[in-house]
């Protein structure tokens, strides 16, 4: 399961660090336009999803942080992986998923961290 939880770390992070720097240099996503379904959450709250480039690079660098902890058998690498899954699960459609599966790794297999 650890290669796995790696793998899918290392997908979410990569990918959203790559689409938030991507929206602040092209001011789009990499996706399709309009954006996935996250940003009509996003619109329902009159937030500009165009300007949330910072918002991914943060997410992207956190979850790599993330991976780091897993790798390194910090003790709060399972908080931090939590905490992630759950605050990225807005990041519909792939995204969400992605941190879903994640956190049950995580829950199901909390020893494989330590």
């Amino acid at each position: 399961m650890k290669p796995l939880l790696i793998v899918l770390t290392i997908l979410n992070g990569c990918y959203m660090l790559t689409d938030g720097i991507y929206v602040l240099i092209k001011g789009k996503y990499i996706g399709t336009e309009p954006p996935g379904p996250w940003a009509i959450l996003f619109g329902k709250l009159n937030i500009d999803v165009f300007k949330l480039g910072p918002l991914f690079v943060i997410y992207g660098i956190s979850w790599l942080v993330f991976l780091i902890t897993i790798v390194t058998k910090q003790p709060w690498a399972y908080l931090l992986g939590v905490i992630l899954s759950v605050s990225t699960l807005w990041y519909l459609p792939v995204g969400a998923i992605v941190s879903f599966i994640i956190l049950i790794i995580l829950i199901a297999n909390k020893a494989i961290l330590q």
